[in-house]
C-alpha cells in the first residue's frame, strides 16, 4: 500500500515536470516567423538560410550554441532626430529636427554589413543634414523649405540604399535658432521696421507738402484768372453803362456824392449869391468835434443841422 502510494506520488511529480520540459524543448526546436518579418539562420557565424514566409518551423539544431537566429523586421518604421546643430553659410547656428520613415528591403545587408543599424542611420542623417544645410543661408532655408526637404530625402536615400534600407519620407519638422541669435534677429527686424516706418512717414510728409504746393499753385492760377475775368466784366459793364446816358449821368452823380463825407461837410442854405461869397464861407469857423463819434448816420445828421442853425444865426 505504501509502495503504490509512493509510485503514485512519483508519477504525479514526473508528470508535472514532464510538461514544462516538453514546452521547453518545443520552444527551443521551433521557430515562429511573423508577417513582414524575416529570420536569418547562421551557423558558426555564417549565413545559411532565410525564413521569409510566415509560419512555424522546426529546427533541431536550434539547441546548439553555434546556431544563431537573427530576426529582421521588414515593416515601415520611423525615427525623429532632434536638436541637430548646423552652421549655415554665414555661420549662424541653426537647430533642426529631422523626421524620416524607412523600410529594410535587404535584411542580409542590414544585418551582416552594418554593425549597429540604429547608430548608422543616426550618424548618416546628421551628416547629410549638416552638409546640405551648411551650403545655404538661414533665410533661404526658411523660404525654400520644400526644396530643402526634397534634397535631404534624395541624398539620405541614396546613402541608405547601399546598405539595404529604403528611405520613404524625410523632412525638417522644426527649425529654430539659439536664444541669443533669435534676440539679435528680432532686434534687427525691429530696427528695419522702424526704419521703414520713418521712411514711409517722411515720404508721406513730402507728398503732402508737394500736394499742398500744387494745390496752392492751382488756386493762385484760378484766383488770377478770376481777377482778370472780374476786371473784364467790370469794364464790359462800364461800356454798357456808357451806352445809356441817363443811367451813366445818375451813376456819376451818385459816385460824386459817395466821395463826400457828411461829417466833414458844411452846407449853406438860405443865402443869396450876393450875401455870402466863397471867401466868407472858407473863413467860417465850426466848433470842433471828434470825427470818430459821428460815424452813425443819425448823429451826424443832428449835429450837422445844429451847426447849420448856429451858422444861420450868425
Amino acid at each position: 500500500m505504501n509502495i503504490n502510494a509512493l509510485n503514485y506520488v512519483i508519477g504525479i511529480i514526473a508528470g508535472c515536470l514532464l510538461i514544462p520540459f516538453i514546452i521547453f524543448i518545443f520552444r527551443n526546436i521551433s521557430l515562429q516567423v511573423e508577417n513582414e518579418t524575416q529570420v536569418l539562420l547562421c551557423r558558426f557565424g555564417k549565413f545559411i538560410k532565410a525564413f521569409d514566409k510566415p509560419g512555424l518551423y522546426f529546427q533541431l539544431d536550434k539547441l546548439f550554441p553555434w546556431v544563431k537566429f537573427i530576426t529582421v523586421s521588414l515593416k515601415k518604421d520611423f525615427r525623429c532626430v532632434e536638436e541637430i546643430h548646423v552652421n549655415d553659410r554665414r555661420g549662424t547656428t541653426i537647430i533642426v529636427d529631422l523626421f524620416y520613415e524607412f523600410k529594410i528591403f535587404s535584411p542580409t545587408m542590414a544585418a551582416f554589413q552594418i554593425e549597429n543599424i540604429e547608430k548608422f542611420m543616426h550618424s548618416t542623417v546628421i551628416s547629410m543634414t549638416t552638409t546640405i544645410l551648411g551650403t545655404f543661408e538661414f533665410k533661404y532655408i526658411l523660404e525654400n523649405r520644400d526644396l530643402i526637404n526634397n534634397m535631404l530625402k534624395e541624398e539620405i536615400k541614396n546613402r541608405l540604399e547601399k546598405w539595404g534600407i529604403n528611405l520613404e519620407t524625410a523632412f525638417l519638422s522644426r527649425i529654430s535658432l539659439l536664444s541669443e541669435v533669435s534676440q539679435q534677429l528680432f532686434d534687427k527686424v525691429s530696427a528695419q521696421l522702424e526704419k521703414t516706418k520713418a521712411d514711409i512717414e517722411e515720404n508721406g510728409k513730402l507728398a503732402v507738402q508737394l500736394l499742398e504746393a500744387q494745390t496752392a499753385e492751382k488756386i493762385s492760377e484760378l484766383v488770377a484768372e478770376a481777377k482778370g475775368q472780374y476786371s473784364l466784366s467790370v469794364s464790359e459793364a462800364y461800356q454798357n453803362l456808357i451806352g445809356n446816358k441817363e443811367i451813366f449821368e445818375g451813376y456819376k452823380k451818385l459816385y460824386t456824392l459817395s466821395l463826400q463825407k457828411a461829417h466833414r461837410s458844411i452846407v449853406f442854405q438860405g443865402f443869396d449869391a450876393t450875401e455870402l461869397t466863397s471867401v466868407d464861407s472858407a473863413m467860417t469857423m465850426v466848433t470842433s468835434f471828434d470825427d470818430t463819434a459821428y460815424v452813425n448816420g443819425p448823429k451826424v445828421s443832428e449835429l450837422t443841422s445844429s451847426n447849420l442853425q448856429h451858422l444861420s444865426n450868425c
